[in-house]
C-alpha cells in the first residue's frame, strides 16, 4: 500500500485530478468504459492508487456528478433576482450538462449528496427564503427546477426529437398533431425549453407567500 501511495503522489494525483480524468473518459468513451482499472491506465497509476482519492466506485461516480453540476453554480446567489439566478442557474446546469451527455444518465440514478452539491442546495434555498419563500416550497422549487432540466437535457443526449418525429406521422390519421410539429418546427428544443422554463418560473411566483 506505501508503494501504491508513492506511485500515486509522485503523479501529482489529487481527487480533483481522478474526478476530472474519470470525466474526460466518460465524456470520450461513455460510461460503458469507465472502470477503477481503466481510470487508473487513464492516470499512468495502478486501479488502487486510486483508492486513497476515492474510496469506491460509488463515490467515484458521485464526484463525477458533482464535477458537472460544479460547472453550473453561479458565483453567487442571490446577487440577482431570485428569478434572474434560478433562470441562471436552469441555463447554466443545461450547458453543463449539454457538455456532458454522457454523464447525464447518472444525474437521473443517484442524488450525489457530497458537501460540495450540498453547500449548492443550502444556497439555493437561502435564496429562496430569503425572497419570500416558506422553506418547504424552497425544497419543492429547487426539485421542480432540476428535474426539469435535467429531464429535457435526457431528452437530448438521447437524441429524442418529438416535434421532428411527429411531423413525420401520416397528416390524415392525426391531423393535429402533424401540424402542431410542422409548424413548431424542426429544431423546437431550445424554444420549448423556454416557454417551460417561464412557465415553472411564474407558477413559482404564483406561489411565493403561500404555506
Amino acid at each position: 500500500m506505501a508503494a501504491n501511495r508513492a506511485r500515486g503522489q509522485r503523479a501529482g494525483l489529487t481527487r480533483q485530478t481522478v474526478l476530472e480524468a474519470a470525466v474526460r473518459l466518460v465524456d470520450r468513451e461513455g460510461m460503458k468504459a469507465l472502470s477503477m482499472r481503466r481510470l487508473g491506465a487513464e492516470l499512468g497509476v495502478e486501479a488502487m492508487t486510486l483508492y486513497h482519492h476515492v474510496p469506491s466506485k460509488s463515490a467515484l461516480l458521485d464526484g463525477m456528478i458533482e464535477q458537472v453540476v460544479a460547472e453550473a453554480v453561479p458565483p453567487e446567489f442571490g446577487a440577482a433576482t431570485w428569478r434572474e439566478d434560478l433562470r441562471a442557474y436552469a441555463h447554466a446546469l443545461m450547458a453543463a450538462l449539454a457538455a456532458h451527455p454522457h454523464a447525464v444518465p447518472l444525474l437521473l440514478s443517484r442524488p450525489a449528496l457530497t458537501p460540495r452539491n450540498l453547500r449548492t442546495m443550502d444556497a439555493v434555498v437561502r435564496m429562496l427564503h430569503e425572497a419570500g419563500f416558506p422553506l418547504p416550497r424552497t425544497l419543492d422549487i429547487l426539485y421542480s427546477l432540476t428535474g426539469f432540466v435535467v429531464g429535457h437535457a435526457a431528452g437530448q443526449a438521447g437524441g429524442v426529437d418529438g416535434a421532428g418525429s411527429l411531423a413525420s406521422l401520416d397528416p390524415d390519421a392525426y391531423p393535429m398533431l402533424v401540424r402542431a410539429a410542422r409548424a413548431a418546427g424542426g429544431d423546437a428544443g431550445e424554444a420549448r425549453f423556454e416557454y417551460a422554463l417561464d412557465a415553472l418560473l411564474s407558477g413559482f411566483e404564483a406561489s411565493r407567500g403561500r404555506t
